[in-house]
C-alpha cells in the first residue's frame, strides 16, 4: 500500500517512441482481438452502412432517369426508402455496437493495467506518480478504449471515398481520371494530419498527467497544506500548467483546422471538376441526368476528407492514450515464481541484498538472518530503510541485488500463492479494503473463518470498538468512524487472523496508545505464538520485548543483539531520542 506524500515524484519524461510504438500497437491489437465478435459486428454494420449510401445514389439517378422518361418509377423510388430506412437502422445499430466495444476496450484495458499497477507496487508511484496513474487509468483507458470503434469507423469512412471513385468508373471512366488526379494530394494531406495530430494529442495528455500528480499530491498533504496557509499557493501551483496544456489544445485544433481548411480549398475544385467533366459528357449525350445527379454525388463521397479528418484525429487520441498506458506495461514488473514453499519455521534470511531508490543507495549489501520461531525488531533513524526491509521480506519489492529467503527458498521463486499464505503483514496506515469491517478483517487470498477473525480481533484489541458500531461486524467500512489508533488495530487483526509462518508488522503498533500496545504485544510476543516476526519498531518498549533486535545505519546491519544489550550504546539510544525503556 502507498502512500501519496508531501512531495510526489516528478512527472515521467515521454520515453523514446520508437521504443514505445511497438508495444502501444500491440497493445492497440490486443484490445482489438479482445472486442473479438462485437468487433467485427462493427465493422461489418460499418461497411454495410457504407455500401448502402454508395448504393443511395445510383438508385436515386435511376429513378430520375425513368421519371424524365415518362416511365413507371415506383420500384426504384421504394428501393430508395428503403435504402435510406436501411441507414438509419444500421447508423443506430453502429452506435450501440460501438458504445459497447468501447466500453469492453476500456474495461479490459483497466484491467490489465490496474494488475501491472499492483504488480510493479511501490516502483508504479515512483516511476509515474500517484495522480498520472490515475489519469491513465480513468481517463487514458476510457480514451484508449475507443480505439477498436475508431479503426472501424475509419475503415468505413476509407471504403466510402474508394467506393466513390469505383462507382464514378463505372458511370465513366473519364471521372474517375479526374478525381484520382488530386488523390495524391488528398493523401499528402491525410499522412500530415494523422502525424501532427498524434504528437499534440500526445503533449495534452502528458501534460493532463503532470497535472492529475500535482492534484494528488496536494490531496495527500491537505493537512499540512491548511495549516500552512497555503491553499492559494497551492492551487497556483497546480493549476501552473493550465497555459501549455492551452497551448497543446491550441496545437491541436489548430492542426486539425488546417487541415479541413485545405482539405475544403482541394475537395470541391475536385468535385466541380466531377461535375463539369459529367455535365460535358451530358452535352453529348454520353450520361443521362440520373448519371450526372449520381456522380455529383459520388464526388461528394470520394472527396469525403472531412469525414476521414474526424475520424483520424479520433484513431489519433486514442493511440495517443493507448502510448500512455504502453508505458506502464513496459515498466518490468516482478515475474511470479514457481516452486512450492515447503514447509517450515519461517526462518528468514537477507543475503547481500542491495536496493537503490531515486539515485541513492538505501540498503548496500544488507545481511541479516531471522531464527524460525523468533522474533526482531528492525531500529534505525528515518530513511534508514527500515520500512524497505520489511517490503522485501515478504517479496512487496525485489531487491536491486541479492536475494532473500524464506525457509531455504529464494521468495522470488515461491510461487505467489504461496508467498501470500505465508506472509501476513501490517502496516501503520492501514488500508481497510473490503465492504464491511468483517471483510476488510478477511481480506485476503485464503479468507479465514468467522471464529479466527473474531479470535484475531481480540488479540488486536479490536473487538471491543467493532462491537460498539452500529451495526457491528456488518457495520460498512465507509460507515465506520475510527481513529488512526483503531485503524491499526483493525490492520493487526487481519494480520493475526491470517496467520502464516511469518508475521511483518511495519510500525504496525505507533498509533495505540500505552495500555492496548501491552495487551497487543503481550499476545505478540508470548509464549506458544509459534511463527517469525519482523516488527520495525520506533518505541524502545516494542524493541524491548523483541528477542533482538536489528540495527540499521547506513544501508547495513550495524548489530544485532537484545534490546538490553544495545541500549548501553549512546548511538543506539539516541535512536529513539529521549525515550526511555520501560
Amino acid at each position: 500500500m502507498t502512500t501519496v506524500s508531501d512531495a510526489a515524484p516528478d512527472p515521467v519524461a515521454p520515453p523514446a517512441r520508437d521504443l514505445l510504438t511497438p508495444r502501444a500497437r500491440a497493445l492497440e491489437r490486443a484490445a482489438l482481438r479482445h472486442g473479438g465478435a462485437h468487433c467485427a459486428a462493427l465493422c461489418l454494420v460499418s461497411l454495410a452502412s457504407t455500401a448502402a449510401g454508395l448504393l443511395l445514389p445510383a438508385v436515386l439517378g435511376r429513378a430520375l432517369d425513368l421519371l424524365l422518361a415518362g416511365d413507371p418509377a415506383t420500384r426504384w423510388v421504394a428501393r430508395a426508402t428503403a435504402l435510406v430506412l436501411l441507414l438509419g437502422v444500421l447508423d443506430a445499430a453502429a452506435g450501440v455496437l460501438s458504445g459497447t466495444a468501447d466500453g469492453r476496450a476500456a474495461a479490459w484495458l483497466r484491467r490489465l493495467v490496474t494488475g501491472q499497477v499492483l504488480a510493479l507496487g511501490p516502483r508504479a508511484a515512483d516511476r509515474f506518480g500517484a495522480g498520472d496513474l490515475a489519469a491513465r487509468l480513468v481517463g487514458n483507458a476510457a480514451q484508449a478504449g475507443t480505439s477498436p470503434a475508431a479503426v472501424a469507423a475509419l475503415l468505413a469512412a476509407t471504403a466510402g471515398p474508394v467506393g466513390g471513385v469505383v462507382a464514378l468508373g463505372i458511370i465513366d471512366a473519364r471521372l474517375a481520371l479526374v478525381l484520382l488526379a488530386g488523390a495524391p494530394l488528398l493523401a499528402l494531406l491525410l499522412r500530415a494530419l494523422a502525424r501532427d495530430t498524434t504528437a499534440c494529442v500526445g503533449d495534452y495528455q502528458r501534460v493532463q498527467g503532470r497535472m492529475a500528480a500535482d492534484l494528488a499530491e496536494a490531496v495527500g498533504g491537505h493537512r499540512t497544506i491548511a495549516a500552512a496557509g497555503t491553499q492559494d499557493r497551492e492551487t497556483a501551483r497546480v493549476l501552473r500548467p493550465l497555459p501549455e496544456l492551452s497551448r497543446a489544445g491550441h496545437r491541436m485544433w489548430h492542426v486539425q483546422g488546417r487541415a479541413a481548411a485545405r482539405a475544403v480549398t482541394v475537395a470541391p475544385l475536385l468535385e466541380l471538376a466531377v461535375v463539369a467533366v459529367a455535365g460535358y459528357l451530358l452535352t453529348r449525350g454520353e450520361v443521362s441526368v440520373g448519371d450526372l445527379l449520381a456522380a455529383s454525388r459520388y464526388a461528394v463521397l470520394a472527396t469525403g476528407v472531412g469525414v476521414l479528418v474526424g475520424r483520424l484525429a479520433a484513431l489519433a487520441r486514442a493511440r495517443a492514450a493507448t502510448r500512455r498506458l504502453a508505458e506502464v506495461l513496459a515498466e518490468p514488473a516482478p515475474a511470479p515464481g514457481t516452486r512450492p514453499l515447503p514447509p517450515g519455521p519461517g526462518r528468514l534470511e537477507l543475503r547481500g541484498v542491495t536496493v537503490r531508490r531515486g539515485g541513492r543507495t538505501v540498503l548496500d549489501g544488507l545481511d541479516l538472518v531471522v531464527p524460525g520461531g523468533t522474533a526482531l525488531a528492525v531500529v534505525g533513524r528515518s530513511g534508514t530503510g527500515k520500512s524497505l526491509l520489511a517490503a522485501l521480506a515478504g517479496r512487496l519489492t525485489d531487491p536491486d541485488a541479492g536475494e532473500v529467503l524464506l525457509d531455504g527458498v529464494p521468495v522470488a521463486d515461491v510461487r505467489h500463492a504461496d508467498l501470500r499464505h505465508a506472509v501476513a503483514f501490517a502496516f501503520a496506515r492501514p488500508a481497510l479494503l473490503g465492504t464491511t469491517i468483517e471483510d476488510a478483517v478477511s481480506f485476503g487470498a485464503a479468507a479465514p473463518t468467522q471464529d479466527r477473525v473474531r479470535s484475531a480481533a481480540r488479540e488486536a484489541r479490536a473487538d471491543t470498538f467493532v462491537e460498539r458500531l452500529p451495526q457491528g461486524w456488518d457495520t460498512l467500512c465507509a460507515d465506520a468512524p475510527r481513529s488512526g489508533g483503531e485503524s491499526q488495530r483493525l490492520g493487526l487483526a487481519r494480520a493475526f487472523a491470517h496467520g502464516g509462518r511469518l508475521l511483518i508488522l511495519d510500525d504496525a503498533l505507533s498509533s495505540l496508545d500505552t495500555v492496548t500496545e501491552h495487551h497487543v504485544t503481550r499476545a505478540l510476543f508470548g509464549p506458544g505464538g509459534g511463527r517469525t516476526r519482523l516488527l520495525i519498531a520506533h518505541r524502545a518498549t516494542t524493541a524491548a520485548r523483541a528477542d533482538s533486535v536489528a540495527w540499521l545505519e547506513g544501508g547495513r546491519v550495524r548489530a544485532v543483539a537484545p534490546h538490553e544489550v544495545l541500549w548501553r550504546d549512546p548511538g543506539y539510544r539516541a535512536v529513539f531520542g529521549e525515550e526511555t525503556p520501560r
